[in-house]
């Protein structure tokens, strides 16, 4: 089975996968968006005279990309996670076990579901922050290349912890001490430029701080790194990520056996 046919039988499960985060709305895109309103209430409000990156970009208007895209990657990550460890855990996953959907078809449906509701949180989080402090588009087709990249590499990743994770305190485990370090220590709330130069160094190891220095060069018309290098970095991670979920669906690695 090929790609193409892949798409066409992924189509009932990515429905299913989106119709799963969808009809909780409240809880699995609303309450996202109120978390990052907080934030940047809270942030923007004691730091907005006192700290200022780019030149001419007040503190409010620089953090808002940074909590859409932490919103985005956070969100995109839990929707195939949890889904994948509610479905072995209630034992549901068994219908969807016996359909004759290949690997390509599961990988394209958890993690096409993944990138809407990711999209979805951060277009919520785009349209009220803005409301607060209009960041502007300067570079658009960047925000839009790194807003994708970054929902389909969390949805891949989230695929892999939901495979790995066989109960809720293994999958808390990878949210809490690896999703969500990764995406604070990214450059959410700051830039790398004011780090001592270890720290520096080590953000440059975490390529969640590409998709955020990345995403906010299409607003800014300015980031920390080139973008090209960003793109190369969250590319190449993309790829290797989804080759090892995609790998590992093909084994049936802890559904099959």
């Amino acid at each position: 089975m090929n790609w193409s046919d892949s798409l066409t039988g992924a189509a009932p499960l990515f429905r299913k996968e989106v119709l799963r985060f969808w009809k909780v709305g409240f809880q699995t895109v609303a309450a996202p968006v109120l978390t990052a309103v907080l934030y940047l209430l809270i942030f923007g409000h004691v730091l907005e005279d006192h700290v200022q990156v780019f030149k001419g970009v007040g503190y409010t208007s620089f953090l808002i990309p940074g909590l859409v895209m932490m919103s985005l990657l956070q969100n995109a990550f839990a929707n195939s996670s949890s889904s994948l460890i509610q479905s072995k855990i209630t034992g549901n996953l068994v219908f969807v076990l016996l359909t004759p959907l290949s690997h390509r078809a599961w990988f394209l449906a958890y993690v096409g579901a993944s990138l809407v509701r990711g999209l979805a949180v951060g277009a919520g989080v785009f349209a009220v922050t803005a409301w607060f402090a209009p960041p502007g588009l300067a570079q658009p087709w960047w925000a839009l290349i790194f807003a994708v990249l970054g929902g389909a590499l969390l949805g891949a990743l989230g695929l892999i912890a939901g495979l790995w994770a066989e109960k809720f305190d293994q999958m808390a485990l990878f949210q809490n001490f690896i999703i969500v370090p990764m995406t604070f220590l990214s450059g959410v709330f700051y830039s790398v430029h004011s780090l001592p130069s270890f720290w520096q160094g080590l953000s440059h190891l975490n390529p969640f701080f590409y998709l955020i220095d990345g995403f906010r060069r299409g607003f800014f018309g300015a980031s920390d790194v080139s973008p090209w290098l960003s793109l190369g970095v969250v590319g190449s991670a993309t790829v290797i990520v989804s080759a090892i979920a995609l790998q590992l669906l093909k084994t049936g690695y802890k559904i099959r056996h």
